[in-house]
């Protein structure tokens, strides 16, 4: 498929045509750990912490966009552009850390898609997680016949998700819009705040789809020359700030919900999902409610696809290896299946899943900046010295973050 085949659509089909990896990667940043972090978030302090929503989404832009310019340079995945140029030890290691968030991502996700079928339909956790691993398997199976179907389910699911939530914003009503302005103001009071930034950090930059959109980006269509390759950036540029910015609003409006119904007194403390669901229906109405279950139900589903996707590429791009997808979707759910098996508390295990993602980001940010930094590798598409000085910037809040809530862990800090 050439750009001027895909071009030549129409007005509207073509440029959407072009439009979708980021869309495909925004699902991550609206996966069932955001859903915890947020609501937690805006239960126990309400608007305080819409500043680090608003931030970690921003991040988020300009690392996919960074990535996906990767992979429509390269022609790689960046797994793939690392076994190239780094020693294979420094491969194993990225690989095995990447395994790990990809279990605590699908601990993530399974469990809040089984929540969502437990809510809506009143099926029991562990079969409703198997229900779970069954359809993304299925949805996988669409991207063997054409990328662009799979992105199409993604998208479609996608949609359902912020249907739902910004549907519950402005059931809500203008209580939830006015609170969004004093929370831009960065601050944190005490430590448990802290725990919840490096956990909706962790829920937003996701390691897995910095890995992913480069291996879906160079997939798509390969320029021939240097005009056709600006065109797809400044596509790719629109497609980053569109999906992205949708994932943004549906996080933010998480949040403001949360803030708007439950933090005041009696209320501060609901952080279950299942109370959350209970709640919105006492206080906003049953449609809310389902509302709320549904798009649970897609986000687990969409994320688990394209988390299982993401484990693909990571082990073909590091290591070479590849094994029947099949495996690979049972090897990832089993943590899952036990932590729904075993009755832990489902909120509880999504938080822990975030915090635990938050630690994989620079193991995917620090190679991504290395490697779009090199203009032996990127040629006229090498960052420009104030992108590679943000980006690095913001690696430097993540492990800061990260620092923090390891010295709260072990007693080295009290803030």
């Amino acid at each position: 498929m050439t750009l001027s085949s895909v071009l030549s659509r129409g007005r509207i089909r073509g440029p959407l045509a072009l439009l979708g990896p980021a869309f495909v990667a925004s699902v991550a940043y609206v996966d069932p750990g955001n859903f915890a972090t947020n609501f937690q978030a805006g239960g126990a302090y309400g608007y305080l912490l819409v500043w680090v929503v608003v931030m970690a989404n921003l991040m988020a832009v300009l690392v996919q966009y960074l990535t996906s310019k990767l992979g429509l340079h390269t022609g790689q995945s960046l797994p793939e552009v690392c076994r190239d140029q780094y020693p294979r030890r420094w491969n194993a290691l990225l690989w095995v850390q990447a395994e790990v968030v990809a279990m605590a991502t699908d601990l993530a996700e399974f469990t809040g898609a089984a929540v969502g079928l437990n809510l809506v339909f009143g099926i029991a956790l562990l079969p409703a997680g198997l229900i779970t691993g069954v359809i993304a398997l299925g949805i996988l199976t669409l991207e063997k016949r054409g990328y662009r179907r799979f992105e199409l389910i993604i998208i479609m699911l996608l949609a359902f998700v912020s249907f739902g939530f910004l549907a519950d914003f402005f059931a809500v009503g203008q209580q939830s819009y006015w609170g969004i302005l004093g929370g831009l103001v960065p601050q944190f009071e005490g430590g448990d705040t802290i725990n919840l930034a490096v956990g909706i950090i962790g829920a937003t930059v996701m390691p897995h789809v910095v890995y992913l959109h480069s291996a879906l980006q160079s997939r798509r269509i390969r320029p021939t020359d240097n005009l056709e390759r600006q065109t797809l950036l400044r596509f790719d540029r629109w497609d980053c700030v569109l999906g992205l910015g949708l994932a943004g609003l549906v996080n933010l409006s998480m949040l403001c919900i949360a803030a708007a119904l439950f933090h005041r007194p009696g209320l501060t403390g609901i952080n279950d999902l299942g109370e959350i669901h209970q709640h919105l229906s006492t206080l906003v109405g049953k449609g809310a409610a389902l509302a709320f279950g549904i798009a649970l139900i897609a986000s687990g589903l969409a994320s688990s696809s394209v988390g299982t996707y993401a484990g693909q590429v990571v082990m073909a791009g590091f290591m070479g290896w590849r094994i029947p997808l099949v495996l690979r979707r049972v090897m990832t759910m089993v943590p899952s299946l036990l932590v729904l098996g075993l009755s832990v508390n489902p909120t509880s295990a999504l938080i822990f899943s975030q915090i635990v993602l938050s630690f994989g980001i620079p193991f995917a940010l620090v190679p991504l900046v290395l490697t779009t930094q090199r203009r032996d590798i990127m040629g006229e598409n090498v960052n420009s010295k104030w992108i590679t000085r943000l980006t690095w910037l913001i690696s430097g809040v993540i492990v800061s973050l990260n620092i923090l809530l390891l010295c709260r862990v072990f007693g080295l800090t009290d803030t």
